[in-house]
């Protein structure tokens, strides 16, 4: 797991004190003890710190591989589906992953493979599946626990014998 962005910053930190104490002459090992790291760890600062000063030291952002849509394309990726998806020509008024994929595709060009890497770019940008939040004014619970108890079980697909 990649570090966040706080946990990216706070390591910098560490690396650009390193690089005052280094100007300063102080010796490796205190500076390890003084930073609470290790001391290969400052050997490898203190060695990109003499071969490109202090800049060297300096977070190079996320590490791994690129989101396939950038901030700025999540932000027309996000006013596509608030047009809902009948504006896109589907027919019902839900959003599906399939559906959301083939927005992105339409607004961005990128195309995910999977349905995990769209719901993945959603959560990463605080969206949530919906579900209600309570249950249907007519619902009847009666009639549904009569439905599970009485009904389901008559009808309920049995395995075939080649299954068991």
């Amino acid at each position: 797991m990649g570090l966040t962005c706080e946990g990216r910053l706070q390591r910098e930190k560490l690396r650009l004190q390193a690089a005052e104490w280094f100007e300063e002459g102080i010796a490796q090992a205190e500076i390890a003890r003084g930073l609470g790291a290790s001391r290969q760890a400052v050997h490898v600062w203190h060695k990109k710190w003499k071969n490109g000063g202090t800049q060297a030291l300096r977070s190079s952002g996320p590490s791994g591989r690129r989101p396939l849509v950038s901030e700025d394309e999540f932000t027309q990726v996000a006013e596509a589906l608030k047009q809902g998806p009948a504006a896109h020509g589907f027919i019902g008024g839900v959003w599906t992953l399939a559906r959301i994929r083939r927005v992105i595709k339409e607004a961005t060009g990128a195309e995910y493979t999977s349905p995990s890497g769209v719901w993945r770019l959603l959560k990463r940008h605080g969206w949530s599946r919906q579900t209600p939040t309570r249950r249907a004014y007519e619902r009847d619970e009666k009639a549904v626990m009569t439905w599970r108890s009485e009904v389901w079980p008559q009808v309920k697909p049995q395995p075939s014998t080649a299954e068991q």
